[in-house]
């Protein structure tokens, strides 16, 4: 059994093609949203989810969410006495989803398809492999978060030829993709993105928003508290976003010991707070189609993916810049796991699906670096070449000749970068290769340099001297930031070694989380009441009897909404 899985900045979700449809998969608490987060608990063992999203507020320096935007970096975080990489935060993310497919499917899962935003790097795309194999999963193919959602909306099966745009804003990620059906061929014409744009992004204005209306923000960083009171107020926040696109106002309120803070916000007041991240999102969609050279007009559908469209003033945005309602039949959270489900299915060749042949493209343009003449005559290093330039579809191969520069030159050195500056400091770099040549006069040995970049984002450069006959090849399967082969080894034995948090008792840790949360949140009469429920519910595990705790959890659960409700409505 192949799984799909969504590897979200805020949430993540699994699923398979089962009896001939998607099928997504709950986790332990019954839900098929899993929080992108993970903490440790005060015996050092790992919380994944629910949990640990929980103790964001009460354990902040325990606890770490939307890592996924560092994916591809040398960023560590600290849990504690512990120190991970954003691999491996995704990996612990995985091997809970993992869980979660095989108990409900009641069998081993060794292999899955899991999203990336198209316009995650060749970086980002190989660090979300190791992760799969960081959490034991051969991973058969990273599909890109719109084609995902476009095969969810069942896009791939239709008998005509449509081209339709995909626009996916998540917690932390916005991609758009032009794609086009025709012939059973699923082609991306064009990617473009803000790999740091998102719902997060949304909370934070309305976070910043909140503290300034009350005091400035540098004397709330000064706080001793800052970082209970920064989770407390983002919670504030996300409510209230959500509230938005169901009702025209919503407040936010913060108490404390020294702090009773009530804030009230509309639509219109959320969309000029926002007008600098809704200006972010007109910048890819107008690169996307100019990039995929077609016009707004003739396209045949726009779809709208990720949690963060369910925004009115994203909606609207979007009706408006297309002259054109959206598509919105499926859930925006979970359109993109559905459609991981669906590839995973064509992966298993189940005869339930017309086989569809995918047709991506490079998010970003490959090239070298090499030196130019100026008009004074001298020679500036540093410029950018390219030679498989963005959006062109993949698998790729593109040649390009470039000419020694110094008089009995006896070898050149091309340096390989991804990016679409003008210099080469301002793009990525991602290896090199060494080309020994004949020492003549400058500019009289020639090199043909080949670029052949496949599906799984391996990059091949192969240098051609004719003169001598001689090739140099080189497959660039590191980056700056990627682990090696030997550090994957070395971090997969590590996190062996880690005490997961048993699953069966993720419920009762859930509550008693949510419970202190709760606590250090109220006051008053509110607060004492939380205490008793909790010395209660203790008391209640402690007696081990399964049907008196489950009937605990029921009570305890419903008692924490409708206090939860009171407050944010």
């Amino acid at each position: 059994m192949i799984i799909g899985i969504d590897l979200g900045t805020t949430n993540s979700l699994v699923g398979a093609w089962l009896d001939g449809q998607p099928v997504l998969f709950k986790n332990v608490h019954g839900e098929l949203l899993t929080p992108s987060v993970v903490g440790l608990d005060e015996d050092g063992s790992i919380l994944v989810g629910q949990v640990a999203r929980e103790r964001l507020l009460t354990h902040p320096n325990l606890t770490s969410s939307a890592f996924k935007r560092y994916m591809g970096t040398q960023h560590a975080v600290r849990l504690g006495d512990k120190t991970f990489r954003p691999e491996e935060l995704s990996a612990l993310v995985l091997k809970s989803l993992k869980a979660d497919a095989e108990a409900a499917l009641g069998e081993t899962v060794t292999e899955a398809v899991i999203t990336v935003p198209a316009y995650f790097s060749d970086a980002q795309r190989k660090a979300t492999r190791i992760a799969g194999e960081l959490a034991e999963l051969k991973v058969e193919r990273l599909l890109n978060e719109p084609t995902a959602a476009a095969m969810a909306y069942g896009l791939h099966q239709r008998d005509r030829e449509s081209t339709f745009l995909v626009f996916d804003l998540g917690g932390g990620t916005f991609d758009v993709s032009i794609l086009e059906m025709f012939d059973g061929v699923m082609e991306v014409r064009a990617s473009a993105g803000d790999n740091f744009l998102g719902g997060e992004d949304f909370d934070t204005v309305l976070a910043e928003a909140f503290v300034r209306a009350h005091m400035s923000l540098e004397q709330f960083n000064e706080r001793p508290d800052a970082s209970k009171l920064k989770q407390a107020v983002r919670r504030q926040a996300e409510h209230a976003k959500r509230l938005l696109s169901s009702q025209a106002e919503a407040t936010m309120s913060l108490r404390t010991d020294d702090l009773d803070w009530q804030w009230s916000i509309d639509e219109a007041a959320l969309q000029k707070l926002a007008e600098s991240l809704l200006a972010r999102v007109q910048a890819p969609l107008e690169r996307a189609l100019r990039d995929a050279r077609i016009r707004a007009s003739e396209l045949d559908e726009i779809v709208l993916a990720g949690g963060a469209t369910r925004m009115p003033i994203l909606r609207k945005l979007v009706s408006r810049l297309f002259q054109r309602f959206p598509q919105v039949q499926l859930n925006p959270d979970e359109v993109v796991a559905r459609g991981a489900a669906v590839q995973a299915g064509l992966k298993m060749r189940d005869a339930a699906l017309n086989e569809v042949v995918l047709v991506d493209v490079a998010p970003y343009t490959l090239g070298v670096a090499i030196s130019k003449r100026l008009p004074s005559g001298q020679m500036e290093r540093g410029h950018f070449s390219p030679i498989i330039e963005r959006n062109t579809p993949i698998p790729a191969s593109r040649v390009e000749p470039y000419t020694t520069i110094h008089d009995q030159q006896d070898s050149v050195q091309f340096d390989v970068f991804q990016g679409e500056s003008r210099l080469v400091r301002d793009n990525v770099y991602l290896g090199h290769l060494e080309v020994p040549v004949p020492p003549k006069r400058a500019g009289e040995v020639a090199i043909d340099v080949r670029f052949t970049y496949d599906v799984d984002g391996l990059l091949e450069v192969e240098a051609f001297v004719p003169e001598t006959e001689q090739r140099s090849v080189v497959v660039i399967e590191g980056n700056p930031g990627v682990l090696s082969k030997e550090e994957i080894a070395e971090r997969f034995a590590a996190l062996s070694e880690l005490k997961i948090h048993p699953r069966d008792h993720d419920v009762n840790r859930r509550l008693l989380a949510r419970g202190d949360r709760l606590y250090q949140e109220l006051r008053g009469y509110q607060r004492d009441e939380v205490a008793d429920r909790l010395a209660w519910f203790n008391d209640v595990l402690q007696s081990q009897h399964p049907t008196a705790i489950t009937e605990a959890q029921g009570q305890l659960t419903r008692y924490f909404d409708e206090l939860e409700g009171e407050r944010f409505l």
